[in-house]
């Protein structure tokens, strides 16, 4: 096998491996959607596993680019090789980003109604606190958007989460 060919199958390589770990985890793990046990533990490896995988398959990419481009024999080759090597470090980059940092933010100053005017199914989860006298409520239908809440109870920061 030839040396551009070598190339080339390396740098695809580098694209879809780089392309599968970013993307694989972000499907998996997507709120509002079952996940299977292992499928999401496959997802979890992934994400445990995917910092030194990015950085091997840019640094691979990088290299494979570079070699491509030299044995390359056409301006559309030399730019698909370097579009190729630039979309696995872009990907490599993107996979540091946390998207559901980004997609939830967190409340910081809940507003609160007396129980009795509430309009709430009686079947509804909420997650209660309660210190000393005073208590709270949080629905999990609204905590599902913003999946962490900053509150004071009784004067101590409390984060409301599941």
């Amino acid at each position: 096998m030839d040396r551009r060919i070598r190339t080339t199958v390396l740098l695809a390589a580098c694209f879809v491996a780089s392309l599968f770990l970013l993307a694989y985890p972000i499907y998996v793990i997507r709120p509002f959607r079952h996940q299977g046990a292992a499928e999401l533990r496959l997802a979890l490896e992934v994400l445990r596993l995917r910092p030194v995988a990015m950085v091997v398959a840019a640094v691979l990419a990088a290299i494979a680019a570079c070699l491509h481009w030299r044995s390359a024999q056409s301006r559309l080759g030399r730019g698909l090789a370097a579009a190729a090597g630039l979309f696995v470090v872009a990907f490599a980059g993107l996979s540091r980003v946390n998207v559901y940092e980004q997609m939830f933010h967190p409340v910081d100053r809940p507003e609160f109604v007396d129980v009795s005017a509430t309009k709430l199914a009686g079947t509804e989860k909420v997650l209660a606190i309660r210190i000393g006298d005073q208590a709270r409520a949080y629905p999990v239908r609204s905590i599902s958007y913003h999946h962490i809440v900053n509150d004071r109870l009784g004067g101590v920061p409390i984060a409301a989460t599941y």
